[in-house]
């Protein structure tokens, strides 16, 4: 089974979550490259207030790049016509036209282009699977197990794979006695550390501390973007690399990235701006990673087994710390739709945009036809035995 190209792929971006601009840079991109394959496309955004939006304009980044970010100066007005067919959404998404009769947008395959929540954490996922509509990348568990830093850590725990040492709190716990998650974070980890946001990437919100009064400050800032927190050890000597992996039962790793940068914590802004502001890039990427021939074969083979043990399909970023010094290595966060679907990797690993975007979709159309293989009614009596007294149901008003 393939996907013709007279069916239509939606690809869907944005959200309500702080990485929503990152993913509108995504979405435009896979927009872009699936076009260039000769797929039919649709636009579907969901902007900041998680309005469900459809347009042909809405797959031109200069829509969103040229106007301001207020609703009316965008004109998204025209594009809040449509209304999902619960009736018709079986196999599909059928997104109707409201006031036009017979005028509807018919969705064969989705692309997720999602960051963050409300999209890459499972949610969006399970939203598919309820119409039984193929979608690329993960599936609900492991894109809500990759999406929870802290899920991630106790993950690894349990599969017995190195991972920094961690303290994890919640925000009734801080707020009830702010002291003894200090004292439980300090008891525990050396410095310095990492303090996190569990649910969130792109470096929003992390901050690396050395002080317990950097510590405290740090807690406050992660929990203003939810209601956990996650704490790490930092690695000495370090070198950031990361692995991607692309498949489904025989998934293949990308050649190690190691990102150097001049500062102990890499920000949202030196990301994606690079230092454009400064004119002085704060990052470079060096591919394949300068490390060790062994290692080098060590992380990659792990990121496979990693894939495969979170049942992940499709694509997945691993991240891995190592310590220069020591060569040893731990296994850090996991991102379930990696930003650009880190094309510029796979380039260098010797698969073009167009490649990678095709073995995408075909993994999700693989997927799809394996999860509608098994069973998914039973058969019982036990309706028959709702009125015994074992099974009794009030009925209203007794």
């Amino acid at each position: 089974m393939e996907l013709q190209k007279s069916q239509n792929i939606g690809v869907f971006f944005g959200s309500r979550s702080p990485e929503h601009d990152i993913s509108i840079i995504t979405g435009e991109l896979i927009i872009s490259g699936l076009k260039g394959l000769g797929y039919i496309v649709s636009a579907v955004y969901i902007d900041k207030k998680g309005q469900w939006l459809i347009g042909e304009e809405l797959g031109n980044i200069k829509h969103f790049t040229n106007l301001t970010p207020t609703l009316s100066s965008r004109g998204e007005g025209k594009f809040r016509q449509y209304y999902l067919d619960l009736e018709k959404s079986n196999g599909k998404l059928v997104f109707k036209k409201k006031g036009l009769a017979g005028k509807e947008i018919v969705i064969d395959l989705v692309f997720p282009a999602f960051h963050g929540a409300n999209g890459e954490d499972g949610t969006a996922q399970g939203l598919f699977e309820m119409f039984n509509v193929p979608y690329v990348g993960c599936n609900v568990p492991s894109s809500a197990v990759a999406m929870d830093k802290i899920l991630t850590k106790l993950f690894y725990k349990a599969q017995g794979i190195a991972t920094t040492e961690f303290f994890n709190s919640t925000v009734q716990e801080w707020q009830a006695d702010r002291r003894a998650v200090m004292t439980g974070v300090t008891s525990k980890l050396k410095w310095p550390m990492f303090v996190k946001p569990p649910l969130l990437g792109s470096s929003i919100g992390i901050t690396k501390v050395k002080t317990e009064k950097e510590l405290e400050n740090a807690i406050d800032v992660a929990l203003h973007y939810g209601n956990t927190v996650l704490v790490e050890e930092a690695v000495e000597n370090l070198a950031d690399i990361t692995c991607c992996v692309i498949g489904n039962k025989e998934p293949i790793a990308s050649l190690l990235q190691e990102s150097v940068y001049t500062k102990e914590l890499l920000s949202y802004e030196d990301k994606y701006y690079g230092g454009a502001q400064t004119g002085k890039s704060t990052k470079s990427l060096v591919i394949p990673a300068g490390i060790d021939e062994k290692i080098t074969g060590e992380i990659r083979d792990l990121s496979v087994r990693i894939f495969k043990l979170l049942g992940c399909t499709g694509i997945a970023r691993f991240d891995f710390l190592l310590n220069r010094q020591t060569g040893k290595y731990f296994a850090n966060e996991i991102n379930p739709l990696p930003g650009t679907v880190y094309h510029h990797l796979w380039e260098k690993s010797g698969v073009k945009l167009g490649e990678l975007l095709q073995k995408l979709v075909d993994c999700a159309v693989e997927a799809h036809k394996e999860r509608n293989q098994y069973t998914t009614v039973f058969d019982s009596d036990i309706l028959k035995l709702a009125g015994s007294a074992k099974l009794k149901i009030k009925k209203s008003g007794e």
